[in-house]
């Protein structure tokens, strides 16, 4: 399952459907990045494959979504399990390395935003 920004709409529901998984992946990209555009199909198209809920975060409507950091290159990638950081980080927009990285199912990282689901709880209040 997949949402898209701008996710301040959908915010509602996106609340309710996040509280049912235990695993997010979020893309953080822009609009007018051409590798972002282009990454959008295979990162939906696995997002059919997979159980984890993905989020496609357009950082200018949804900054919310990324706490205090900046964003500096694109696709930046954040795959967070029971409200730990799993990944954070840049990586290059082939899908079988996010797909490998998901199938790998370990890791952790003090990096990243906040745990997603208060944030989507922010943004509804916001």
């Amino acid at each position: 399952m997949i949402f898209t920004s701008p996710l301040k709409p959908n915010a509602n529901e996106l609340a309710e459907t996040i509280k049912s998984f235990d695993a997010i992946v979020v893309c953080y990209c822009a609009q007018w990045c051409r590798t972002c555009v282009e990454f959008y199909d295979a990162f939906k198209k696995l997002s059919q494959e997979r159980k984890e809920l993905f989020l496609w975060v357009d950082i200018e409507e949804d900054p919310e979504l990324l706490d205090d950091l900046d964003v500096e290159d694109f696709p930046t990638i954040l795959i967070q399990k029971n409200g730990s950081n799993i990944f954070y980080g840049t990586m290059l927009p082939h899908i079988l390395h996010l797909k490998r990285m998901l199938e790998n199912d370990q890791g952790h990282t003090n990096s990243g935003p906040s745990d997603i689901k208060m944030l989507v709880q922010e943004l509804l209040s916001s």
